[in-house]
């Protein structure tokens, strides 16, 4: 693997790189730094979780004029989470070059973004729904764009951003480097790099093993009224450090988080209704370990790169292979271990096969853990914690007591009763979740027309079918789909 002195980058970027801990280059780093800086355009095969922002992120800021103040280059992003992350990521990258990088989303106020507007950044990421909108109010002027990035383009296109996209390329001077990185590549996605790049050249990277070959698979067939119970027994068995559960709907995000804490876990949840000063709240405090569950929705994870998440729970089987990856892929990274667990009713059986044959790789079965095994669970929880506080800490002032104990109690029966008080055993609290919503209608390899029912009530948080989205629609259908989808849009 190259590492980033042989790519010939300048000493500011160099120093930016090391001051971020990188050493060496991923694959897709290695591949595509070099051909960027050469001013070609490029299409990047690439999942989440690959290096992938530092892999156009370095030439983009290497090839910006620090001198001349003006918007040089534009990223689109799919979410406001990953348009925050990669602004983030860019001003560290150009931190010593003096190249600064803006953030502009829905959900934040208009006012406060054309202020900031007017401090002249060098790049702006944004969603594509707001971005038309300073561009309808000549707030950002794209005259000056030397380079454009297109981030997550599938993403982009599942939410229903492919008319704005198209009308954004159109605005941008065609003497442009265009740099496009998406998952997948879907017809509509070729379709754009033949009409808006030039000659670009591809390079793909197969992610899918780089994504969860550090992640132990496993699920649980389980009835759906049992889910929540199963999830906490797993829980109190594997006492995870920090981990995420994905569920299928923004309301069963509010639901399970608001009974996660009421079983005393410490649990937030993030989609797409809450505002971003929450968002980032939550984020803050799960990344400084505040908060030990997360609770997202695929959307509201997307992009997310938190180090340190041990395990990840699909409480809701994901309504494709791809989005199985990508919600795996928040662990397991950086050479360390990760578990993921699929929580799976019998009717979701099938679409567990899929994902196996996508992923080619077998999803171990487990069995329902017992009560009596979240108990053990936890009291190996405790154990271990004794024997740290024992090597760690300043134990001297409780042996009095400790002594004046043991002389008139066995030292069994006192650590056995220490034990029950200080181990957090499963209790009894009733909760009650909406039913999951059901997936859409698929066959291999195509979308089908989606079955009855009200499964996308999440709106935000779920791609919509693509037999549904090309009606302008969501999966309901009607005007006030419509009226919704264009909201959806306009909020980025």
């Amino acid at each position: 693997m190259a590492t980033f002195t042989d790519l010939g980058l300048s000493e500011p970027v160099i120093r930016s790189i090391i001051n971020m801990g990188f050493e060496e280059t991923t694959p897709i780093q290695e591949k595509t730094i070099p051909s960027a800086m050469q001013g070609k355009d490029l299409i990047g095969q690439a999942q989440t979780g690959t290096g992938k922002t530092a892999a156009y992120g370095i030439p983009l800021v290497e090839r910006i004029m620090e001198q001349a103040e003006l918007v040089q280059g534009i990223v689109l992003a799919p979410t406001r989470e990953l348009a925050v992350q990669v602004a983030e990521e860019l001003n560290k990258i150009g931190q010593y070059k003096r190249i600064h990088a803006l953030p502009i989303y829905g959900g934040q106020g208009i006012d406060w973004q054309i202020r900031a507007l007017k401090k002249r950044p060098h790049i702006i990421v944004a969603t594509p729904g707001r971005l038309m909108d300073h561009m309808r109010r000549r707030t950002i002027r794209l005259s000056d764009i030397k380079i454009l990035v297109l981030d997550e383009a599938d993403e982009m296109l599942n939410m229903g951003f492919l008319d704005d996209i198209e009308t954004i390329l159109k605005e941008i001077p065609v003497d442009r480097q265009t740099l496009l990185f998406s998952a997948t590549m879907p017809r509509q996605i070729q379709n754009i790099a033949q009409r808006f790049m030039k000659e670009p050249e591809l390079i793909s990277i197969k992610a899918m093993g780089v994504t969860v070959s550090d992640t132990e698979q496993h699920y649980v067939e389980v009835s759906e009224r049992l889910k929540f119970d199963v999830l906490s027994r797993i829980l109190d068995i594997q006492s995870p450090e920090l981990a995420i559960v994905f569920a299928r709907t923004k309301r069963r995000v509010d639901e399970l988080s608001e009974a996660l804490s009421k079983r005393g876990y410490s649990a937030e949840g993030i989609h797409g209704d809450l505002t971003q000063s929450k968002r980032d709240s939550v984020l803050r405090q799960f990344k400084d370990g505040t908060i030990e569950v997360l609770v997202a929705t695929d959307v509201a994870a997307r992009g997310l790169d938190i180090s340190g998440v041990t395990h990840v729970f699909n409480f809701d089987i994901p309504q494709d292979p791809e989005s199985y990856v990508h919600r795996v892929g928040r662990t397991g990274r950086a050479g360390k271990s990760g578990l993921a667990i699929t929580l799976v009713t019998p009717r979701e059986i099938g679409m567990l096969r899929l994902i196996e044959s996508v992923i080619k790789r077998r999803i171990v079965r487990k069995p329902i853990p017992t009560i009596v095994e979240a108990v053990e669970g936890q009291q190996r929880l405790t154990m271990n914690e004794i024997l740290r506080v024992i090597a760690e800490e300043d134990i001297e002032k409780y042996k009095g007591v400790a002594e004046e104990l043991l002389a008139e109690n066995d030292s069994i029966t006192l650590l056995s009763a220490a034990l029950k008080i200080i181990t957090k055993e499963p209790e009894n609290v009733q909760v009650r979740l909406t039913e999951a919503a059901p997936m859409r209608g698929r066959s291999m390899g195509n979308n089908v027309r989606p079955q009855q029912g009200n499964y996308n009530r999440d709106g935000y948080g779920q791609k919509t079918d693509t037999w549904a989205r090309r009606k302008g629609n969501d999966v309901r259908g009607g005007a006030a789909g419509a009226q919704r989808g264009r909201d959806n849009k306009r909020n980025g």
